[in-house]
């Protein structure tokens, strides 16, 4: 890391400048086109810290992803379970069928880029920021991420100290829970997918499809034979009166968008 760029980004710890500073310092290592950085906590919508998206892309990249697609994101799933802090590729954490699944055919294929990478930073009160850095044109190379897996501790330090009350920031403004159904755990929103038509089993099903996982991966997690997953799979596309995964995932978000009142689970 370039000394003065170091230097810059400590003093900018606590102060607005410090994202911009954070993205500069990375782009001195390895040049991307976009940053952006999200704050998670459990399955809350998730907070854009910081990203400089031109005006025509930040819609699909922040907009429209924390109106429900990013539930169904690798790296928002990878702060959930979670993962070790550190530098991760985005496929690195992707399910085995997740380029065929319909978050990336549908959200993820929008935002036109040919790599995404993210330093996982895990803060106080299970708080997790994700710096993620995008190219459209060519994934990052081997030596590229050794060289941002190099400057890992100063990142992590910085932003540690930069975001260690970020928590807080999740907490309604008003002290009311937050009643979205939005803002549902990842787990009720599966289960009240389907609510009153799909069997526990089929719903557990439709979790994995869209999440990435293909019949094979589903049947080994779920110990049933890959047979009866497609089993499983056909007979929630009749219930739901449906013909495709995109169908699926349609349905899906729209579940997320139905009034709380309407979707307890039963």
């Amino acid at each position: 890391m370039d000394p003065e760029a170091t230097g810059a980004l400590i003093s900018a710890i606590g102060t607005d400048e410090f994202p911009a500073k954070l993205s500069a310092v990375l782009r001195g290592i390895a040049a991307f086109d976009y940053t952006v950085i999200f704050g998670y906590l459990g399955s809350a919508r998730p907070l854009d810290l910081y990203d400089d998206f031109p005006r025509g892309k930040r819609k699909i990249f922040v907009k429209d992803y924390q109106e429900g697609p990013y539930l169904l994101d690798p790296f928002f799933l990878a702060s959930t379970v979670p993962v070790e802090s550190g530098l991760y590729r985005l496929r690195e954490l992707a399910p085995d069928r997740f380029y065929q699944g319909e978050y990336f055919r549908n959200y993820y294929v929008q935002t036109g880029l040919a790599e995404e990478i993210g330093y996982f930073i895990h803060l106080p009160g299970k708080a997790v920021v994700v710096v993620s850095l995008m190219r459209a044109e060519k994934a990052f190379s081997a030596k590229e991420i050794r060289e941002l897996k190099q400057c890992w501790l100063v990142i992590k330090a910085a932003c540690e100290k930069h975001w260690h009350d970020l928590e807080a920031a999740f907490a309604p403004s008003d002290g009311k829970k937050k009643g979205n159904s939005i803002h549902k755990s990842l787990e009720v929103a599966f289960q009240t997918f389907g609510k009153g038509v799909l069997t526990p089993r089929e719903r557990e099903v439709v979790e994995f499809t869209l999440k990435g996982h293909s019949a094979e991966a589903i049947g080994r997690i779920l110990e049933i034979s890959p047979g009866t997953v497609r089993i499983h799979r056909r007979n929630v596309y009749a219930k739901l009166q449906i013909r495709s995964q995109g169908e699926l995932f349609s349905e899906f978000i729209n579940t997320l968008l139905e009034d709380p009142a309407e979707t307890r689970t039963s």
